[in-house]
């Protein structure tokens, strides 16, 4: 009976212990890897997947930089692929800015 008694501790943790800020930097680093992987895929949109891209690049390496267990890495890595291939194809259709700037 003391297993239905136990707290329910996050999806990421290994260790038991709950990590607010590390989940919440690999949901966001995984959701802003999908948006720059997927509108990536349409020519005109490169300014959102450039900008998802780079945010993901960045909230994923901070991730990374602080998360505690294994499947928080893991996440991270995924949502920082994604986040890099959506950046790299955005940066070729048209960059972060669109030609706004420099021409």
């Amino acid at each position: 009976m003391a297993q239905a008694m136990r707290r329910q501790t996050s999806l990421f943790a290994t260790d038991g212990k709950p990590h607010p800020l590390q989940d919440t930097l690999a949901a966001v680093t995984l959701v802003l890897g999908a948006l720059a992987l997927i509108t990536s895929l349409f020519h005109h949109l490169h300014l959102v997947s450039s900008w998802a891209g780079l945010l993901g690049i960045l909230t994923g390496g901070y991730g990374q930089f602080i998360s505690v267990t294994t499947r928080e890495r893991t996440a991270l890595v995924i949502g920082l692929g994604a986040s890099a291939v959506g950046f790299f194809l955005g940066m070729a259709h048209g960059g972060l800015f669109g030609g706004v700037i420099g021409g």
